[in-house]
């Protein structure tokens, strides 16, 4: 019986020729399922009447028969996309009663990651940096959010203090970009020598402001740096707009995996699903015996925390001095020093990243914002 890692990893070898990228990353691929020796999904297409659209079933059924058994039952039902005219048009007040256009925020965004964690000083910024910057490495096109409005630490990360975004002649926010990413945060907008100090209803404005105001074009991937805990910007953003999921960071110490599994049941709370979880600051190698390893936090904390969660492992990241200066120099660690550990491991949890909100994407409806009520 395949997998559905399996299923997806073959199809991934049929390209839409029109967009020039295969039907997995394109998120044509939904209501996977794998049962009995049958594999059945929905190939849902952008334009109908394309010829790989009269080919795509056929392609799809050759492709499992040649990469996983030809003996496989293959049942592939076509869909298209449709236009909910509900979601795009509102009518203006007054008494013309003319028809105005809204486009939806993040409209070109085609997955969003937010990157949390239960307390601070875990290093999700430093995760959520590297990243985006590995999948940009990778091909994908990529945004990253920082919402930490408080204490925004993005703009250092990659080398942009100081700089200041333009605005467009729609009004919008045209986000900075750097190491292949684009990147918006609130550092870019106040004196980083001036402390913000704002009530919760100017912050959550401004958080959405950040996402529904910006010019991010078409976007495969946007990441979102959260501030640590379960506060007003987490609530703001789910009801903002439909997170494909997020990711947890922990280190492996007991008190930080108390934290983050409340991260976790936060954002089942709100019927976002966790597509991983990573341990950071997992052990030290001292460069002078790399074959030792010292837990200095304790060992596989948060691996064995995602293992009774149920949530996918998608990997652990060393402690390295090099994090630490390639960061405060404005070069993240994968773009600063490919060949380093902490390096190889951001790649595999970025490649991890894409596998996981594959599956999800193919198994699952898209996630709603969320309406919450206070009682």
């Amino acid at each position: 019986m395949p997998t559905r890692e399996d299923v997806l990893q073959a199809l991934r070898k049929v390209e839409d020729p029109d967009r020039g990228k295969d039907i997995v990353r394109l998120d044509m691929v939904k209501n996977l399922s794998i049962e009995d020796g049958q594999v059945r999904f929905t190939l849902v297409l952008k334009e109908p009447g394309t010829p790989f659209a009269e080919q795509a079933e056929e392609a799809c059924t050759r492709v499992l028969h040649e990469e996983i058994d030809r003996s496989l039952d293959v049942d592939v039902e076509m869909d298209s996309e449709m236009i909910s005219l509900g979601d795009d048009i509102g009518v203006s007040g007054g008494g013309g009663g003319e028809e105005e256009k809204h486009e939806a925020p993040l409209s070109g965004v085609q997955n969003t990651i937010a990157v949390a964690s239960g307390k601070g000083g875990v290093g999700k910024s430093t995760v959520a940096a590297n990243l985006a910057v590995a999948l940009a490495e990778e091909g994908y096109d990529v945004g990253l959010v920082d919402t930490d409005i408080y204490g925004p630490s993005i703009p250092r990360m990659f080398g942009k203090e100081g700089h200041k975004p333009r605005v467009n002649s729609e009004r919008q926010i045209i986000p900075i970009e750097a190491h292949g990413v684009k990147i918006l945060s609130m550092g870019f907008m106040v004196d980083p020598e001036k402390a913000v100090i704002w009530r919760g209803p100017m912050v959550s404005n401004a958080v959405k402001q950040f996402l529904g105001d910006v010019a991010w074009g078409e976007l495969e991937y946007l990441i979102l740096d959260l501030p640590p805990g379960t506060g007003d910007i987490q609530l703001t953003i789910v009801q903002t707009i439909p997170l494909t999921g997020a990711i947890i960071v922990s280190t492996p110490q007991p008190v930080a995996l108390s934290d983050a599994r409340k991260g976790v049941a936060m954002f089942e709370k709100v019927d976002v699903p966790t597509v991983g979880m990573v341990e950071n600051m997992a052990y030290f190698t001292p460069p002078d015996l790399p074959d030792r390893k010292y837990d200095l936090f304790g060992r596989g904390g948060a691996q064995e925390l995602a293992a009774e969660l149920d949530v996918p492992f998608l990997g652990e990241v060393p402690i390295e001095q090099k994090v630490r200066e390639t960061s405060d120099d404005g070069f993240p660690i994968v773009r600063a020093d490919p060949e380093s550990r902490s390096a190889r491991a951001f790649h595999t949890i970025a490649e991890r990243t894409v596998e996981q909100v594959a599956i999800r994407n193919a198994e699952h409806d898209p996630t709603q914002k969320t309406e919450i009520l206070y009682r």
